[in-house]
């Protein structure tokens, strides 16, 4: 969790954001955060992460609420990386390998053509 926000504390792309939910036991914890971009954008961020099991979803929309990009690991997409994948505005979901918030910073820095 202290990663996730030093990472986005750290990011050239990240205006602000705000924990929206946070709840930890001794073996997890759950993670939800919104993120305002300097595009006047915003990442949702949900991250849950176990012993067993990582779930994350990466929400990337305008602020009207469409859909730019999303990247999520729920097993409901067949694709060469699964169960990673990605969903773009016009429906299509597609592998992905940016399967952390790291990747994720990086590729919209690059959208936004932000120097490292």
């Amino acid at each position: 969790m202290l990663r996730t926000l030093e990472l986005l504390q750290n990011s050239k792309a990240v205006k602000r954001f705000e924990i929206l939910d946070f709840k930890a036991g001794e073996k997890f914890y759950y993670l939800k955060i919104r993120a305002d971009i300097k595009n006047n954008t915003e990442l949702f961020i949900r991250e849950y992460m176990s012993v067993r099991e990582e779930k994350y979803s990466y929400h990337w929309q305008e602020n009207d609420g469409k859909l730019i990009t999303r990247w999520d690991n729920a097993p409901h997409q067949q694709v060469k990386t699964f169960p990673h994948h990605k969903h773009f505005s016009d429906g299509t979901v597609v592998e992905s390998y940016e399967i952390r918030l790291e990747k994720i910073l990086k590729f919209i820095e690059m959208q936004l053509g932000v120097k490292q």
